[in-house]
């Protein structure tokens, strides 16, 4: 009975705090395009490469154990990390596609940054000004 209260105990408290943290999608602030939630779930499940000014993008996400991660796939994707990785799984086997590159909390901002055709999404509470939020989640 013990081991039943801490497992619920836990999955509420990991419940709680997954719903109370909020990502924020983010590009280069040189990015002038607009980019709906729509086209954010696009880009990041790879079907599409492009802007819509026609810059190829270039998709950057955090590691897949993160937290964040796991807030940005069920809120933005409407995928959990499992089946987020099984489509990426299936298009890599298939040739049709690569899952954005995993980078580290500390490097998605100075990536976007440095990179006018990048998007990534990192904690709200970790936005500084050398980045555009186009969306939170």
């Amino acid at each position: 009975m013990k081991l039943f209260k801490y497992v619920i105990t836990i999955t509420f408290s990991l419940v709680s705090f997954i719903s109370t943290a909020e990502v924020s999608v983010i590009v280069n602030s040189a990015n002038n395009n607009d980019i709906s939630a729509g086209q954010i779930k696009k880009i990041f499940l790879g079907k599409s490469k492009s802007f819509a000014d026609g810059n190829k993008v270039e998709v950057f996400s955090l590691a897949d154990g993160s937290n964040d991660t796991q807030v940005f796939r069920l809120n933005a994707l409407s995928k959990s990390n499992s089946q987020y990785k099984s489509y990426w799984a299936k298009l890599a086997f298939t040739g049709k596609g690569t899952p954005p590159k995993s980078i580290s909390d500390s490097e998605m901002i100075s990536t976007v940054k440095s990179n006018s055709n990048a998007i990534g999404f990192i904690n709200s509470d970790k936005v500084t000004g050398d980045v555009k939020v186009i969306a939170t989640f």
